[in-house]
């Protein structure tokens, strides 16, 4: 009897193991293609980015430490969006950074990658958004330095 609950013990811990934290719908993004993707934006309507952090040149690739990553980066229409502030400078959302590494918002993912960052810039007008599987490619400390600065790509001189 002892090794029988002995192994159900082990048997529960190693698929525990193996579960990971779903993220809600509005705290996943998606970066399948020029056409398939998904991005984060605040929640309530007309909201400055940086106070809701608690379709352009998509790219694959090899980061610096030669691990995938998923790009898309370009130019947005912010008046036809309610949920942003046309004149907000923007801010970061991101799957590693924030209080405990653990993103803003807290808990969002990019499916089929470890980890993202998005820049959402309304009076740039850009977005960029990079899904990696390497913390390196996606980082989450140049929040200031604008979509070019963090993400570079094609921004089809948004503005």
């Amino acid at each position: 009897m002892h090794s029988f609950s002995t192994l159900i013990f082990t048997a529960a811990a190693i698929l525990s193991s193996k579960l990971i934290a779903a993220a809600s719908p509005d705290n996943t993004v998606v970066v399948d293609g020029p056409d398939k993707y998904c991005v984060i934006v605040p929640r309530d309507p007309h909201t400055n980015v940086g106070d809701s952090e608690h379709l352009g040149a998509y790219i694959t690739g090899q980061g610096a430490n030669g691990q995938r990553y998923a790009q898309l980066t370009g130019c947005i229409r912010p008046e036809t969006l309610d949920r942003i502030n046309p004149s907000d400078a923007g801010g970061q959302y991101d799957s590693s950074g924030g209080a405990g590494g653990q993103g803003n918002p807290e808990g969002s993912v990019c499916v089929g990658y470890n980890h993202y960052v998005e820049l959402l810039e309304p009076a740039g007008p850009r977005l960029c958004i990079r899904c990696c599987d390497d913390p390196e490619d996606c980082p989450t400390n140049k929040d200031t330095d604008g979509c070019p600065g963090v993400i570079p790509g094609n921004y089809f001189n948004c503005g």
